[in-house]
């Protein structure tokens, strides 16, 4: 071979050999430039997500936080104050039932409110439900004058109507008295233990008349099945009490109670809370109710902020001066009020009784005032 062949030999290889490289080089140059495609495009979108993230971000910052948490907080309030105002109204209704022309207005109001809350118009629906507190307002204290005056002669064991003054006005009362060394006080309950749900209940009368009781009167708060707020507790109480079987109620979430209570033997003691108080069964009764109206001859209540206490109406009470007890009413009256015309009798102890559509009491046989709602307990009156 010559020697000119051999190099165009090389050449052809060395032309072959570029024509493969390139080849090779440009197969990895698409890979490479598609590869770089991709991330471009990855990129892109992760610009374009970032970019809606920075935006998203710019507007909440743009938001005032100060500002949307008052208004959140503003609007919770709204809901919770018209909630509250509207449920206090509907067991205003409850006791007002039975006056067809005056709960046919309320009623109306109360579908209005209803309505205005529901559509967020907190300040339309407060107006409304202030409208119905002052309409309730007037026929409770039409109701109670009325009752004032067409109190009945009590008949019984040292029964007494009169008139009280103090320095807030006169008053009418019906109270009556009895000697605990011949006269027990008992409580009798419609459930015979602890009830915290669909508790029984009766009218006062029966009580009494299953008791032999001379007289009798209706006992501290409870929940009214009637009361939305009583929905999972209906007729149930939960302060201390010993009924006349020596059972005692709510003892064990009464260990620690501040509510006051009344004990009653052939004396009478008054403590300023329950906790005060054992499970003692040598006594007739133990009667927790709130508040404590006066101790020691002192009025002791002057109002708490709660508008069922300083609303006019008849109210009932169970006091002892030593060995004389007294349950008695007090018409067109606040708490505070009779608290002041308990201490003008010189009764030297006495708690609050429930009031409103629970108001009864029974003296020899008939009822001087009510019947209210049926009850799940009641204050009696028996002779030793």
């Amino acid at each position: 071979m010559k020697p000119w062949h051999v190099g165009l030999i090389l050449i052809m290889v060395a032309l072959v050999s570029t024509q493969v490289f390139m080849a090779v080089l440009s197969e990895e140059e698409q890979q490479r430039l598609g590869n770089e495609q991709t991330l471009n495009s990855k990129l892109s979108e992760l610009q374009k997500s970032l970019e809606e993230k920075n935006n998203s971000f710019e507007d909440f910052k743009k938001t005032d936080q100060v500002l949307l948490n008052q208004k959140l907080e503003a609007d919770l309030k709204d809901i919770k104050v018209g909630y509250s105002g509207l449920i206090g109204t509907y067991e205003h209704l409850v006791d007002l039932r039975g006056e067809k022309k005056i709960y046919a207005k309320v009623d109306t109001m109360f579908a209005l409110a209803l309505n205005q809350l529901s559509e967020n118009n907190y300040a339309s629906a407060a107006a409304t439900i202030k409208g119905l507190e002052d309409e309730i307002k007037k026929e409770q204290e039409k109701r109670a004058l009325a009752a004032a005056a067409a109190v009945p002669v009590a008949t019984g064991n040292s029964g007494a109507t009169g008139t009280v003054k103090t320095e807030s006005g006169e008053f009418r009362t019906n109270i009556i008295s009895a000697d605990l060394r011949s006269v027990k006080v008992v409580v009798d309950t419609a459930s015979p233990s602890d009830c915290a749900d669909n508790c029984p209940v009766l009218p006062l009368a029966t009580f009494a008349q299953r008791s032999g009781a001379f007289a009798a009167i209706n006992g501290p708060y409870f929940c009214p099945a009637s009361y939305p707020a009583c929905a999972s507790k209906k007729n149930s109480f939960d302060t201390l009490m010993m009924n006349k079987n020596k059972t005692y109620f709510n003892s064990g979430n009464n260990v620690y109670s501040s509510v006051p209570a009344a004990i009653f033997s052939t004396n009478s003691r008054f403590v300023r809370q329950s906790s005060e108080w054992g499970r003692d069964t040598g006594i007739d009764s133990v009667i927790a109710g709130q508040p404590l109206l006066v101790f020691n001859g002192q009025s002791m209540f002057a109002g708490d902020g709660d508008p069922k206490k300083s609303g006019k109406g008849t109210r009932a009470f169970i006091g002892a001066t030593d060995s004389t007890v007294y349950i008695g009413l007090v018409y067109n009256v606040t708490v505070a009020e009779m608290a002041n015309v308990i201490v003008s009798k010189g009764i030297k102890n006495a708690i609050n009784l429930d009031s409103g559509g629970s108001i009864a009491m029974w003296n020899n046989g008939r009822y001087v005032a009510g019947p209210g709602r049926d009850l799940p307990f009641g204050i009696m009156l028996v002779r030793r």
